[in-house]
């Protein structure tokens, strides 16, 4: 028996979730419980036998304390900084698309699995950003942000976070490619950053976006 409590974060997703697993699969099974704080705070006094949280580390600890009280094992998966690390001698062309599939066409970089940022070395580093620019634009042409194959960002609150990375002194001159934004429209196109300091602030977080930094 399972209770999915899907985030209030994507509320249509949410919903869909909901009508579909009622019309499809066994209601004395498997139950929605659609809603936010208050409802998660209650979902999260019951007693369980496993809870599986996916999300930001803050909610992880929320989680994980309420289940410490009636000794409910707990799998977190919190996301994190991944790097992707690009040899010299890959085949530059197929690392790139596999770099942007992953990156952007995985809902434009809202994914935990998405790479965070990448390594590589300082003489390699101009031919990667090269390679990343041409199939950019052979995947969203040569104006991203009004390709409808890229996705929006979940909300404003996701937007703006994202908008503080790239206006910290410490990086806004590292953009190499894109950094526009339509705040109307919650679109941040594909940003490919060099060599960010790694005491800025993006380099800190998740980025959990469309945004790329290249450590060499």
């Amino acid at each position: 028996a399972v209770v999915l409590k899907p985030s209030e974060i994507a509320p249509a997703s949410s919903s869909l979730l909901e009508k579909l697993l009622g019309e499809y699969l066994d209601n004395s099974s498997i139950r929605v419980v659609e809603g936010a704080v208050d409802e998660t705070t209650a979902l999260l006094q019951q007693k369980w036998d496993k809870i599986f949280y996916t999300g930001n580390g803050k909610v992880g600890r929320i989680v994980m304390a309420a289940a410490a009280k009636h000794l409910t094992p707990v799998v977190l998966e919190l996301g994190g900084k991944s790097p992707t690390v690009v040899d010299s001698n890959v085949n530059l062309e197929v690392a790139a698309r596999r770099i942007i599939s992953g990156k952007w066409g995985c809902n434009n970089g809202q994914a935990c699995i998405s790479p965070d940022y990448l390594i590589t070395t300082k003489e390699f580093a101009p031919k990667l950003v090269d390679a990343l620019k041409t199939e950019l634009e052979n995947c969203f042409g040569k104006n991203p942000i009004e390709s409808n194959d890229l996705s929006r960002i979940v909300n404003s609150n996701h937007f703006a976070r994202l908008l503080k990375f790239l206006d910290d002194d410490k990086v806004s001159g590292k953009i190499v490619y894109g950094g526009e934004k339509d705040e109307s429209k919650l679109r941040i196109a594909p940003t490919i950053l060099l060599d960010v300091p790694q005491d800025s602030l993006i380099m800190s977080e998740e980025i959990f976006g469309p945004l790329l930094p290249i450590v060499t």
